[in-house]
């Protein structure tokens, strides 16, 4: 596999990975309330549910890095799904919550997606 499909595939786990710490860890704190938009009394209300949702986030990564450390077939194999996860999430996000997500999560997976293909061609 190329590098840089590579380094696309880690930066979108590495992206997931701060999702996760946003939702289970900073949700409730002034960090996680500014990139969420969120005021203080409904942070506090959805907390449980941004951590469940953090910890979805959590699996998403960790099977991008399971894909970078495993041996072929299941490392492309590995790839390919989670980053077809992230997509199916981010559109719905973008759909349905902030048109941002979409550029946020969407694009680089695709962008990760499609070097991954390639590379594999």
């Amino acid at each position: 596999m190329s590098l840089l499909a590579v380094l696309f595939v880690g930066l979108v786990a590495a992206i997931h990975v701060y999702i996760v710490v946003l939702e289970m860890f900073l949700w409730t704190k002034p960090l996680g309330m500014k990139v969420f938009k969120t005021e203080p009394a409904f942070a506090a209300q959805s907390a449980t549910l941004a951590a469940n949702q953090g910890l979805y986030n959590g699996f998403l990564a960790a099977g991008l890095v399971w894909g970078l450390v495993a041996a072929e077939p299941v490392a492309f194999q590995a790839k390919v799904f989670f980053l077809a996860c992230v997509m199916i999430a981010g559109l719905y996000g973008a759909a349905t919550v902030s048109r941002r997500i979409l550029f946020v999560q969407t694009v680089p997976a695709a962008i990760a997606l499609a070097l991954v293909v390639l590379s594999r061609a």
